[in-house]
């Protein structure tokens, strides 16, 4: 194990001095550990110069592969820890970017407020990471923007978020409190693009309406969007989960008939939750009812 942490710290420092300060150690003894682990392994795990130390091919394999292991460890650990405390201990959740800006940091702020020793760590990812993560085991739950299947996945729909129009304050449109599908008809949009949940629910609003889309641009995240906007490039279609983001010179218009994306909590099929991560489920549970 001492072993694996040195090697960790030099991969990701790139330094053996700066490695051996983050480890409390001195850095001849960093240097012994990397040679022994070497040696052990039978295989060069860094390139060597005066300036910086680089992994070798069978180095970066080494340094994802064990990083992933001694994370999945340390929360074991950790849990059996607090097994005695439902409100102390580690929860990893994963949520996708929208969610992670609209919902994820009144949570966490609830849970730091509520229970000061519940440590929560984020991965911010798209759809597809987030079912990854949840699937593989690598968090605790996931935060995403429809149902998954029951085959796979435990679920809770926690919100039904509507979508928005954003447009500048100069364009026709915003003097009106809301407008239809229609009439986005022969408007530029930029749309999230399909790395994100929501993109398939705005396509599939035009196609259930007989209406075609013209996509001037697609962005991975709202905040690019708002400003791509601002300059004059088009439109877009939000979650209202989004909208924080917002700044002066845009407006924000209902779109009728209302569409709504489900935020959806979910964890591994017919696993149980850790209780440090039952509170924290229970907590987004509580937030978004006061947002609905």
């Amino acid at each position: 194990m001492r072993q694996l942490r040195a090697f960790l710290a030099v991969a990701g420092h790139r330094h053996f001095r700066r490695a051996a300060d983050a480890l409390h150690l001195t850095q001849p003894a960093v240097s012994r550990l990397i040679a022994d682990l070497e040696t052990e392994l039978d295989v060069r795990l860094f390139d060597r110069s005066t300036r910086e130390v680089v992994p070798t091919e069978a180095g970066r394999y080494l340094a994802q592969a064990v990083a992933r292991v001694l994370d999945e460890l340390d929360g074991v650990l950790a849990h059996a820890r607090t097994q005695a405390d439902p409100l102390r201990g580690r929860v990893r959740i994963a949520a996708v970017p929208t969610v992670s800006a609209g919902l994820v940091p009144a949570c966490i702020a609830l849970c730091a407020a509520r229970h000061p020793s519940l440590d929560i760590l984020l991965r911010d990812q798209n759809q597809a990471q987030v079912l990854d993560a949840v699937r593989g085991g690598e968090v605790d739950f996931g935060l995403t923007v429809e149902p998954a299947t029951r085959e796979e996945f435990d679920a809770e729909t926690i919100l039904r978020d509507p979508f928005r129009l954003v447009c500048r304050d100069d364009h026709a449109l915003a003097a009106h409190p809301s407008t239809t599908w229609r009439t986005l008809v022969d408007e530029p949009l930029v749309l999230l693009d399909y790395a994100s949940g929501s993109r398939r629910l705005i396509d599939a609003a035009f196609a259930e309406r007989r209406l075609p889309m013209r996509v001037a641009l697609e962005v991975g995240h709202p905040y690019t969007a708002f400003r791509m906007v601002e300059a004059g490039l088009g439109l877009t279609v939000t979650p209202a989960l989004s909208l924080d983001a917002l700044r002066p010179g845009l407006t924000v218009l209902r779109l009728e008939p209302e569409v709504r994306r489900e935020v959806t909590l979910l964890r591994r099929r017919a696993r149980s939750l850790s209780p440090p991560a039952q509170t924290a489920w229970d907590a987004f549970r509580e937030v978004a009812l006061t947002l609905a």
